[in-house]
């Protein structure tokens, strides 16, 4: 698996780093001893990321568990929840928040902590100031940020260096291109993939809202809605005729195009299931010639919605 270097600051990542989201339950029931060996096998096939950003504190605890005795093998992103009352996590929030996070995982520093600069009404030098006195104070090695434009992101990257900025970012879901990439290269910064697969649309399996429990975030997702669904089915369908003719299942096609699209690239697709672990490994050794991925891009264009 190649090396991805995130920002100019000396960190390096696999291209393929592992989501903590679904090991929460927010998809579906999730047992934490198999979470835990999902987490364990990701990094023996290679994997370093392992990113926590959507996760939540029981997700902290359970790879601070995983990685215990491997923590060099692990590159650890996470960030801030919400604060006190569920209010959005202030820039006087941020120390606390990274102890809460550091005693979870168990660790005595996060590799990457990701701000939210944009959220709430401080001002983004604010919340960049707070997050770099953690950094100087060796809490946190590196600075991510996420929900940004490309002009926030500047003034994010002016007030203290950002190592890599986490976006949605899929086949499906590619808005980010518009803006906000071309500044992240202009700047240096590697980009964290979230949400690579679609939150599992782009693996085909899910092909109604029927399919998701009613603990499943996708049902809040408009995007899972039935009127949406039975637009974006048909071009997937399109899209997993192009599968078939390569003869790789959608979803590892899906983080193939995305893998493709750059050097700087890291998709973060999280899963429950080992096997499902297994099929995203292996689309880091797809490669996929130029009328291929022109084809994946025409089928899902790219908006702004």
């Amino acid at each position: 698996m190649r090396s991805v270097s995130l920002g100019g600051q000396g960190l390096v990542a696999a291209s393929l780093g592992l989501g903590c989201t679904a090991l929460t339950g927010a998809y579906g029931p999730a047992d934490p001893d198999e979470a835990m060996r999902v987490v364990r096998r990701a990094l023996d096939g290679g994997v370093s990321l392992i990113d926590l950003t959507d996760g939540g504190g029981e997700a902290e605890r359970l790879v601070g568990k995983a990685v215990a005795h491997r923590r060099d093998e692990a590159l650890i992103a996470t960030g801030p929840g919400p604060g006190p009352s569920g209010r959005l996590c202030r820039p006087e929030d941020l120390d606390r928040a990274c102890d809460a996070s550091l005693s979870r995982l168990g660790v005595e520093r996060i590799d990457l902590f990701v701000v939210d600069p944009g959220a709430g009404d401080a001002p983004i030098e604010e919340t960049m100031g707070a997050a770099g006195r953690l950094q100087d104070a060796g809490k946190i090695a590196h600075i991510g940020v996420r929900g940004l434009d490309g002009k926030r992101l500047r003034r994010a990257h002016a007030a203290r260096p950002v190592a890599a900025v986490a976006v949605e970012y899929s086949l499906w879901r590619r808005r980010a291109e518009r803006e906000l990439l071309p500044v992240a290269r202009e700047l240096g910064m590697g980009v964290i993939a979230g949400r690579p697969l679609g939150r599992g649309f782009l693996t085909g399996r899910i092909t109604s809202p029927v399919q998701l429990g009613t603990g499943d975030v996708r049902r809040r997702d408009p995007r899972f809605s039935p009127q949406s669904l039975e637009t974006e089915l048909l071009r997937l369908r399109d899209a997993q005729r192009v599968a078939a003719d390569m003869d790789v299942g959608m979803g590892r096609l899906a983080i193939a195009w995305l893998l493709a699209q750059g050097d700087d690239i890291v998709p973060v697709p999280s899963t429950r299931d080992l096997v499902h672990l297994e099929m995203n490994l292996t689309a880091t050794g797809i490669l996929l010639p130029e009328p291929v991925k022109a084809r994946l891009a025409g089928t899902f264009p790219l908006h702004d919605d």
